[in-house]
């Protein structure tokens, strides 16, 4: 609510006469709130943004403007600004009590203006739109975004600030690659497999989260040795494998990996990922047929 003063004046003969000062109160009936679909954010994943707007009062508000920092934050000295989202091109929608309209105007991406929301008297209208996490999002246990959207035109007293925030996504996010030495093996050679398991997550991957390794070997091996981390490990307690089929499979939580860690270029700001990494190697002759060549 915004409370107002005012007072009158009168001049006469060389003479000035002050009145009461008067004071009133403006009534807002326009209120809003932002929400996001998802607490956390993540590289790959879109943040989905909701801002809701009620009118209790009996006039229609048109050409009212939405404006949204993406999270901008200052950063070193001199300070610069830094924006961490993207706005997801196109994915504005826009109801009016309950009821899908034509999408509403984009003028500018950064900072996100979105012109030409209408809100009837005794209704609502809710705006939702997309963004993604750039270079310049806070990675790491400890760090979030803070979306404000500012709600601006004619008829309000002054801006609505709405704001919402998210905080990184900390579960291990894991990926694999395989390679195989040598690529060109003669008869009864051996051959070494390769398995890197990376995890851009900031939390470690550990025993309790039951993560299983899986191959099929074709040409089967004879295996001979597996190792993870340089550490060996033995048939039946720590994996199984089918010299019939070829499949190999870990027993449960014997994979392992370190947390990410991320680093902000002291100069341009930008995050990077340094993930965590576990090796298994699994070594063996090739078997032709279920037959030994």
């Amino acid at each position: 609510m915004a409370v107002f003063y005012n007072q009158a004046t009168i001049s006469y003969n060389g003479n000035v006469a002050n009145s009461n000062i008067v004071t009133g109160e403006i009534t807002e009936v326009l209120s809003a709130e932002k929400n996001s679909l998802h607490e956390t954010y993540s590289p790959d994943k879109h943040s989905v943004f909701v801002i809701s707007i009620i009118n209790s009062g009996t006039s229609d508000y048109t050409g009212l403007t939405i404006t949204d920092d993406l999270g901008a934050y200052d950063f070193g000295t001199p300070p610069t600004q830094l924006v961490p989202m993207s706005y997801v091109e196109n994915s504005v929608m826009y109801y009016v009590n309950g009821v899908l309209q034509t999408a509403p105007t984009v003028t500018s991406e950064f900072p996100l203006t979105i012109e030409g929301i209408n809100v009837p008297a005794g209704g609502d209208a809710v705006i939702i739109y997309e963004t993604v996490p750039n270079e310049y999002a806070p990675l790491g246990e400890g760090s979030s975004i803070t979306n404000t959207a500012e709600i601006t035109g004619v008829g309000l007293a002054e801006p609505i600030s709405v704001s919402s925030t998210i905080t990184p996504d900390t579960t291990p996010r894991l990926a694999i690659s395989k390679s195989v030495s040598p690529s060109s093996v003669p008869e009864n050679g051996v051959i070494n497999y390769s398995f890197v398991i990376q995890n851009f997550g900031s939390l470690p991957v550990t025993e309790q989260d039951t993560v299983i390794f899986s191959d099929t070997f074709d040409p089967i091996l004879s295996i001979e040795s597996v190792t993870f981390n340089n550490n060996p490990w033995a048939e039946t307690t720590d994996y199984t494998y089918s010299t019939d089929t070829g499949a190999f499979v870990s027993q449960t939580g014997k994979i392992t990996v370190p947390p990410a860690q991320y680093v902000q270029n002291p100069d341009t700001g930008e995050w990077s990922v340094q993930p965590g990494v576990s090796t298994l190697t699994i070594s063996g002759s090739i078997y032709g047929n279920n037959e030994k060549i």
